[in-house]
């Protein structure tokens, strides 16, 4: 899917709370703690045990957003503790919509890049009576055939001005289900969940202040067989003039770290599907005294 560029007609424009509607991967990885600190402030306490936190990336298909429909992979550093729960720490935010991008950093805080994913469906010829076991339909593809199964590939490349820097690679399992299955395997049967995962953000160029927001999610779920990663080529690529470029920022280091985190070791993955999400307003974090066993208290809405 192409970058989608910004357009005056926004619907972010109408203000939070901000709404989605599509599908999505939820995986969740082991994230050695030492690659996790390098993107969490130095003030929040991380999660950890054993040397290791949660983290793992969201990758969804919106449907519908106040960007319209656009792809976004959201790397997850790891969880930080803010009593009397917990919060996720996004290390990199990966979209096709430059309106998205744009409204991830100003309003959000987010580490947002805009980005390209390529996506090719493989079909993989099988025996009829062999099981078919459909997951995650991202790329808005319709049925298939009962006699084969879909290799879904999904490649991310980060855009920097006319520069396209391959990120990695998400091979995930069979997506189509064929239309006599459906009947008996309905999304229906899925079981319904209601729940809210709240994250901290900021600090970044965009936005400097430290935020916590929450997103409500209503969806139908079930476990699946978790997706494999691969780094592709990280060199960078001038698509005006065809040459190479020597990568040597701290945004490069970035992602390099952000690669860590994905290519660590998958422990569960949950499909979403239908998905409806609900984006707060985030607040302003504020430093508060160690006592009662808080140190983090929300300022205002940003």
């Amino acid at each position: 899917m192409k970058v989608k560029e910004n357009q005056s007609s926004s619907g972010y424009a109408n203000g939070p709370p901000w709404l989605f509607r599509g599908r999505a991967l939820y995986q969740l990885h082991l994230v050695k703690a030492k690659t996790a600190r390098a993107f969490i402030p130095k003030e929040l306490k991380l999660v950890e045990a054993f040397g290791y936190t949660l983290g793992g990336f969201f990758l969804a298909r919106y449907d519908d957003s106040p960007a319209g429909m656009f792809d976004e992979l959201v790397v997850i550093a790891g969880i930080v503790w803010n009593p009397p729960t917990s919060c996720a720490w996004a290390a990199r935010v990966l979209v096709n919509s430059s309106d998205a991008c744009a409204h991830g950093r100003q309003e959000v805080g987010l580490p947002s890049h805009v980005a390209e994913f390529s996506k090719r469906v493989t079909p993989v010829l099988r025996s009829e009576k062999e099981k078919s076991h459909g997951i995650l339909n991202l790329v808005g593809m319709g049925s298939a055939l009962s006699t084969a199964k879909d290799d879904v590939e999904i490649q991310v490349s980060e855009i920097q001005g006319s520069a396209a820097t391959a990120v990695c690679c998400i091979n995930l399992p069979n997506s189509v289900i064929s239309e006599a299955q459906a009947k008996s395997d309905t999304k229906h049967s899925w079981p319904e969940i209601q729940m809210s995962l709240p994250s901290f953000s900021g600090q970044t160029v965009y936005n400097p202040q430290l935020l916590k927001y929450s997103c409500h999610i209503k969806c139908r779920v079930r476990a699946v067989k978790p997706a494999k990663i691969s780094r592709l080529d990280t060199a960078s690529i001038d698509n005006e003039k065809g040459s190479c470029l020597v990568r040597e920022s701290a945004e490069d280091d970035g992602l390099e770290r952000s690669l860590s985190v994905l290519l660590s070791k998958p422990i569960l993955a949950l499909q979403f599907d239908p998905l409806g999400m609900q984006v707060e307003a985030p607040t302003v974090v504020i430093p508060q005294l160690k006592t009662a066993g808080s140190f983090w208290k929300p300022s205002k809405a940003f």
